[in-house]
């Protein structure tokens, strides 16, 4: 963990800022950064099954670098992988990956690997017949913006390479098919970087195709005003915010922005201020050694007391338990 707290710009500072980059959307997808990424490569013969296990703030993905499978997740239809397919489990639901639907599937972490490094496996499994290849991935999120971003999309995205459109991600699955036969020096390396790619634009597809996107906190971020309200908040949580202040940095009415936020976020402003100081609050706990007091005192409460009552009423655990689980 860092000694170094967290720094905000004021609240002038981040106004000021906001007028250059009116992306909150984009602002969101940048968050994704996958530093926290765990990758494997799987040679499977039918039949074959993998049992992954629920992982909180996480996303998995799955690329068909050869042959078939089928995905199952809980109260989602099965659907069938193909070559150059590319699969995303968001919000880290346990799923199985299997060659057909009688295959057992084996919990992940009971299957025999090799290690290649601290982040990177290879998995060799089956009963000898039809051969499949995997690249999977896990991705573990820690930044309160992509938190907040996955547990907005579906149990599983999709998308097919067959898509109309999808050529971009023909050539890159191409790409990573290669690597990941070849592993060529730094083929773990050109793994990740597309790994990235894949994810990001799998995202931002769905974000462009399914209605849902357009509603709540999706919703809100792609509103020109609400979504900056929003931006505003996240580059500068400790600042001194209030409903007047916000709407006067976008333009409206105090009321009329109170209404309108109320309507696409589902919560108001302040509610939605004081919901993501304690979201950042928790990215401390995990990433510094600041303590519960220094926090305290940061986002303006006059105890430390009083901090940990009102974290523990939004986030559902106390500070010291956040703090123990990271570690």
């Amino acid at each position: 963990m860092s000694s170094e707290p967290a720094i905000y710009k004021s609240e002038k500072e981040a106004i000021e800022s906001s007028r250059k980059s009116t992306d909150p959307l984009g602002e969101a997808l940048h968050s994704l950064r996958m530093g926290s990424t765990f990758y494997c490569r799987s040679e499977l013969t039918a039949p074959w099954g993998m049992d992954l296990p629920p992982m909180e703030d996480t996303l998995m993905f799955h690329i068909v670098t050869a042959g078939s499978c089928w995905v199952d997740i809980p109260g989602v239809e099965s659907r069938l992988l193909r070559v150059g397919d590319f699969a995303l489990a968001p919000q880290g639901t346990g799923h199985v990956i299997k060659s057909d639907s009688s295959a057992e599937a084996v919990p992940l972490f009971d299957l025999p690997r090799v290690e290649w490094g601290d982040r990177y496996e290879h998995i060799r499994f089956g009963g000898g017949g039809a051969e499949t290849g995997l690249v999977c991935g896990a991705v573990h999120f820690q930044h309160p913006t992509a938190i907040r971003l996955i547990q907005m999309l579906p149990k599983i995205i999709t998308i097919d390479a067959s898509t109309p459109g999808s050529d971009w991600m023909l050539s890159t699955i191409r790409l990573m098919i290669s690597e990941a036969q070849e592993m060529r020096p730094g083929g773990d390396t050109v793994i990740q970087r597309v790994s990235d790619i894949l994810v990001i634009q799998a995202i931002r597809s769905w974000l462009d195709n399914d209605p849902k996107a357009k509603t709540g906190w999706l919703g809100a971020l792609q509103d020109e005003q609400i979504g900056k309200a929003i931006m505003l908040v996240h580059r500068d949580p400790i600042a001194h915010w209030t409903v007047a202040s916000l709407a006067e940095s976008v333009g409206m009415s105090r009321s009329s922005f109170a209404a309108k936020f109320m309507e696409l976020v589902g919560e108001g402003p302040m509610q939605y201020v004081r919901h993501w100081r304690m979201q950042v609050a928790v990215t401390w706990l995990r990433e510094t050694d600041d303590s519960v007091g220094e926090m305290a005192e940061r986002l303006g409460y006059q105890s430390e007391a009083a901090f940990n009552r009102a974290f523990k009423n939004f986030i559902g655990v106390t500070p010291g338990a956040v703090r123990r689980s990271a570690a």
